[in-house]
């Protein structure tokens, strides 16, 4: 009997924290996807440092690949961003995770990125936003 109790315990606690771990929690903003393409002077801008930065809230990012297309993350297998109006900034170099510059030179025109003037809004649904940088 005592036997019994204790894995009718043991399983209703593994229940418990597997319910717990899965989905999305109920406090996440309502997201969505966000993918495009950025391009300098016409010409795609391979390994750009793509961010939006909404109003309120966490961040969204992603890393263009050779054909200058990106595709945000909200948080790890989160894809998008968080609806409404966002400030964006594009750079070269992972300002983030090197906060000492040991990444060399930004390629990309400060109006971009440190003093950035590139807003977007993300609205429901897909959302292709396009970036097309002038040196």
């Amino acid at each position: 009997m005592i036997r019994r109790s204790f894995t009718f315990m043991f399983c209703f606690a593994l229940s418990c924290m597997l319910t717990a771990c899965g989905g999305a929690p109920d406090d996440q903003p309502k997201l969505a996807p966000v993918s495009g393409t950025v391009t300098m002077d016409g010409a795609p801008l391979a390994g750009a440092f793509v961010r939006f930065y909404p109003t309120s809230g966490r961040a969204s990012a992603a890393k263009t690949n050779e054909e200058g297309k990106y595709e945000l993350v909200f948080i790890r297998d989160e894809m998008g961003a968080v609806l409404g109006k966002h400030t964006v900034k594009i750079s070269t170099l992972d300002e983030e995770n090197d906060p000492f510059g040991d990444q060399g030179s930004e390629t990309v025109p400060e109006k971009y990125n440190k003093k950035t003037t590139l807003e977007a809004t993300v609205t429901e649904g897909d959302n292709t936003i396009d970036f097309d940088l002038t040196k």
